[in-house]
Formats: C-alpha cells, sequence, structure tokens
C-alpha cells in the first residue's frame, strides 16, 4: 500500500489548482485521474472557445497568454500540460478510483489503472475534484440509446449532407449548430424553452439568429422530443406532433455530478440542490478530512462554478489542511 498525505480525485483545472495550494504549504499530494490531464476540456468541441479569458483561466501563478483575449481548446490543453510540468505536480492519468472507505484515522483509495490491475493507497486526507462533464442528463425518450444519438459535439465534419438535429438551446447546442452548418449539415435545433437562454455567449447569437431567420436552420421552441427512430425525430410544440426525416441526434441537455460517488464516502447531498454539505471556508464535507473542488460543489447549478471561481477552492482546501498538520 501506497502512503499518501493527501490524494485529489480529478486531474481537471481545479483539481491541479487544489494541489499546487497543497504543494505552497509543503504537502506533495498525488492527483488520480480516470482520463488524461484535464480530461473535459480534451473531450470540449474541437474549435472549443472558451468563454472566459486567458488570465481567468491561469492557475498556479503560470501565465497563459494567447494571441486573442479568449482562448480556444488546444491552447487550454498546451497551457494545464506545461502547468504540470512546470510544477512537477504528480499526477497518475489513465487510473480510475474505484472506492474511498475510511479505517481509522485515515482512507483507503482503492483504484484500477489501465491495465486492469488495482491498487490501493492510504491518505490521511482526501480531496474530490471530479466535476460534471462525464455524466449526461438523458432524457429517459424511446430511442435515446441509438448508436446515432451522442450527448457530446466534437466536430461537424462526419455529418456533411445529413440531417441533424440538436436538442437543447444553451451554449453546447448554439455550438454545435453552427460547426454543422459550416459542414454542410441541415440543421434543426429544438429547444423546450420558449426564447433563447440569456446564459448564450452573446458574440454567437447573432450568427445563430440570422441563419435562424435565413432559413438555414431551423428553430423550434417549446419542442418536447418524443421518440428517435433510425430515420426520425418525433417532437410536440404546443401539444402539435411532428415527425422529421433525421440521421444523427445531438442532445445537448447538460450534465450533473456523480452524487452516488460522494454518498459512498460518507457525504450527505441536500436533496433540493444536488449540493453536497460543505463548509464554504474550508471546502470540507461533512465527513471529516473529506474536501470538494471545483464545480461538484455547485450541485445541479453547473453554471455558478467554474473553472475561474473553482480555481481558489485549492486556496482554502490547503490553509485547513496544513492547520491539521502542523
Amino acid at each position: 500500500m501506497q502512503k499518501e498525505t493527501a490524494i485529489i480525485i480529478g486531474g481537471g483545472p481545479c483539481g491541479l489548482a487544489a494541489a499546487i495550494s497543497l504543494q505552497k504549504v509543503g504537502i506533495n499530494p498525488l492527483v488520480i485521474e480516470k482520463g488524461n490531464i484535464v480530461n473535459a476540456i480534451y473531450n470540449y468541441p474541437t474549435h472549443q472557445t472558451f468563454f472566459s479569458s486567458s488570465e481567468k483561466l491561469e492557475i498556479g501563478d503560470v501565465a497563459f497568454i494567447t494571441e486573442n483575449r479568449k482562448p480556444v481548446r488546444n491552447q487550454a490543453l498546451a497551457y494545464y500540460r506545461e502547468v504540470v510540468k512546470r510544477k512537477s505536480v504528480r499526477v497518475n492519468a489513465f487510473e480510475r478510483v474505484e472506492k474511498v472507505q475510511k479505517d481509522g484515522e485515515v482512507f483507503h483509495v482503492e483504484t484500477t489503472k489501465r491495465d486492469g490491475s488495482t491498487e490501493i493507497y492510504i491518505a490521511k486526507y482526501v480531496v474530490v475534484a471530479t466535476g460534471y462533464y462525464d455524466n449526461p442528463n438523458y432524457m429517459n425518450v424511446p430511442g435515446e440509446e441509438l448508436k446515432k444519438v451522442a450527448h457530446y459535439f466534437k466536430e461537424g465534419h462526419p455529418y456533411f449532407d445529413r440531417d441533424v438535429v440538436v436538442i437543447g438551446g444553451k451554449n453546447s447546442s448554439i455550438d454545435a449548430a453552427l460547426e454543422l452548418v459550416k459542414t454542410g449539415a441541415r440543421v434543426t435545433v429544438l429547444y423546450r424553452g420558449s426564447e433563447y437562454s440569456p446564459s448564450i455567449k452573446p458574440w454567437i447569437l447573432p450568427e445563430f439568429e440570422a441563419l435562424v431567420r435565413s432559413g438555414t436552420i431551423q428553430m423550434h421552441f417549446r419542442a418536447h422530443v418524443k421518440e428517435i427512430t433510425e430515420h426520425t425525430v418525433t417532437f410536440t410544440v404546443d401539444d402539435e406532433a411532428y415527425t422529421i426525416q433525421n440521421d444523427f441526434v445531438f442532445a445537448m441537455t447538460g450534465y450533473h455530478p456523480d452524487h452516488s460517488f460522494l454518498t459512498k464516502m460518507g457525504v450527505r447531498i441536500d436533496e433540493e440542490t444536488g449540493r453536497p454539505i460543505y463548509a464554504e471556508d474550508t471546502m470540507e464535507t461533512n465527513a471529516e478530512n473529506i474536501f470538494i473542488a471545483g464545480v461538484i460543489a455547485a450541485g445541479n447549478n453547473a453554471n455558478e462554478i467554474f473553472i475561474e471561481n473553482g480555481r481558489f477552492h485549492g486556496d482554502a482546501i490547503a490553509q485547513t489542511i496544513a492547520s491539521r498538520e502542523i
């Protein structure tokens, strides 16, 4: 068994920031990540532009300088790789945490590595920074399980000259629709809201609206998907049913944190908000010596915590742990 003072579960920006904060107080944590570093960003659309400016994505006092004010996906990937190298953050990539179990004053952290072998670590403190991007919000409609349906969008090229439905009306849906149109897809957007979401990035909405007005994108508000088949999508608007031809579906219906992972550790979840029970000044949960960092602290409201504010959670965690290690 490998002994650690602190283990951080999740190698996204907020998990890495927490690791660097712990380094500053003399603790060298181990980050365990089931994919590679900043795995969620890697899975963003290929041409994704961030909402935040580059300086608001900085961690570890390492400058993030880009030609344009708002960086793109590949620039962010390169930046976080550089931070890990410069700060010598210890990351066990492609290793999945299966269970965290309290044993007296320490935790046993059980993992599975890429080759299928298992490992058990002993740690005094555990920081959970697992995010939410791995858990889509399913619609639970017939046909959602078909291979033509995806909850993540990468790029538009494979969908040239295809009939594509995008479900949802926020940033990820609008971005996907624009990319699909640029590559020659025939796009229909279905959104259950009655108007455009106020959260849509202001610099992309005018372009999208112009494509809707010209008929290039078919936009349906108050639309509720009822069934997906291999060749059609059926939806209702104000109780009137429509069926349209379709080749592929992108259900951009949002994501949620894995509450079961936390509850198995003894962390309580507020049933109404989905937030773990934790102290905001320390980021410690109701389960002693288990901390949270990043968007997982927001519960069901993923628009409350981003990289730009979640990156500071590690400072509170580090100060709390340091005070207990004196």
